[in-house]
């Protein structure tokens, strides 16, 4: 938006072409070299000069209320007055994700219960001696506290309430074991989907588009986050931080505008080099305090270096590609598909993922447990209507469409049968 890359940066395009009928204007962003080759605009001239021989896109679907909302837009983001807000970073962003804890209550009504039933046993114990007394039992005698405790009777109830409670929770453990749900680990990068999905509405399949033609959903390249970085170089919240990590990792020179030749064999200290100049440059253009210069240069590579090398593995080298942590993970005996899903089910990520585009750190939203998975094929109703792959049903195509049935769910397709999932 700032900065010049393949064309002219777009922010200030206005008050560039603030000398030109409005409708040059118009005419240079619907198709820039019929407007060159009319010779009525000498701004269009004057940048196709600077510029050529590169062409710019032609948009001629574009009406000029659609240019005049894209100025609109591109002018907001430039002056500062639209954009991502400030966000909290860690475990407070998720806390209204977390249920609440009850483990006081618990013991709170279960002290209660205990008194109450040492009660009822005294009460019991009085009554029963002056049953014994009326009906002349001298020497008839109050068990103690200590009896009522060791009597047959409670020693048995106390058995069973163990045996309940033990096999309860270790049942429980058992189910849950391996599951991870609301997991949300720290990632080398700090990249925020709040940001991206969120507030710029990136679709989910821009960046992990295997989800709509393979098993796996796929977690992007360094390379995918170029294609926007190459010109978005400054985080409105951590400024050069975060998206020098990218450049580091792939071996994008951000100052010269171009990828270093033979960076796979560049010892660290050459990248840190070539980086820590960048940061540097870029903090001061951005208004940074000359005196913290050196402290923030430190502190960001070394940043950048915990982020690209990893101890446990002997990895030293910064070059190289982003080691992720993977959030959501299923047993090996259990089969899943996304392209099914995504293509075929027309499911949005969101039925699995929850509010991807409300995280700035992202967690595992569904258990992804078996029962949760059979639930959703008992209550899922199949999108037959211009889906080709459900044609074979012609059985509950017809039942549709005479009313007798109200939908198909996943499970009337056989979505239950083992081998769906356990081939």
């Amino acid at each position: 938006m700032k900065d010049n890359m393949t064309g002219p940066a777009l922010g200030g395009v206005q008050e560039r072409w603030a000398g030109e009928p409005r409708d040059h204007l118009y005419r240079w962003v619907q198709n820039s070299q019929k407007l060159i080759g009319s010779g009525e605009s000498a701004r269009a001239l004057a940048v196709w000069n600077e510029w050529k021989p590169t062409v710019m896109s032609s948009y001629t679907n574009l009406s000029n209320d659609d240019v005049e909302h894209l100025l609109a837009y591109i002018n907001a983001v430039y002056t500062g007055t639209y954009g991502p807000k400030g966000v909290t970073v860690g475990p407070a962003a998720i806390e209204n994700q977390e249920s609440a804890d009850n483990t006081w209550l618990f013991v709170i009504l279960g002290g209660v219960l205990v008194l109450l039933s040492l009660i009822l046993a005294r009460v019991t114990s009085n009554l029963q001696y002056m049953v014994e007394t009326a009906e002349g039992n001298t020497p008839a005698t109050r068990r103690t506290l200590v009896q009522i405790l060791t009597s047959r009777g409670m020693i048995a109830f106390v058995i069973f309430v163990v045996v309940v409670l033990g096999g309860y929770t270790t049942v429980n453990h058992a189910i849950e074991l391996g599951r991870q749900q609301d997991y949300a680990p720290e990632q080398p990068i700090k990249f925020s989907h709040e940001t991206h999905a969120g507030i710029h509405k990136i679709e989910c399949q821009y960046c992990h588009d295997g989800a709509r033609r393979s098993k796996h959903s796929v977690i992007p390249a360094v390379n995918t986050c170029m294609n926007c970085h190459r010109a978005i170089n400054y985080g409105s919240q951590y400024g050069t931080a975060e998206i020098t990590k990218i450049f580091a990792a792939i071996g994008w020179d951000p100052t010269e505008g171009a990828y270093i030749e033979n960076y796979d064999q560049m010892t660290n200290a050459q990248a840190q080099k070539i980086y820590s100049k960048w940061i540097a440059d870029k903090y001061i253009s951005e208004g940074g305090d000359i005196d913290e210069v050196e402290n923030v240069v430190e502190e960001q590579w070394e940043g950048i270096y915990a982020a690209l090398t990893n101890e446990y593995t002997g990895d030293e080298r910064v070059p190289g590609p982003v080691e992720w942590t993977r959030i959501h993970n299923l047993p090996d005996h259990a089969y899943f598909n996304h392209a099914q899903h995504v293509t075929v089910g027309k499911l949005k990520c969101q039925n699995c993922h929850g509010p991807v585009e409300e995280m700035e750190v992202v967690y595992q939203y569904s258990p992804l447990s078996m029962g949760w998975c059979i639930n959703c094929h008992r209550e899922t109703q199949v999108q037959f209507e211009d889906n080709d792959y459900y044609n074979s049903y012609q059985r509950y195509h017809e039942e549709l469409k005479e009313g007798t049935r109200d939908g198909v769910t996943v499970e009337d397709i056989g979505g239950l049968n083992c081998q769906r999932c356990h081939y």
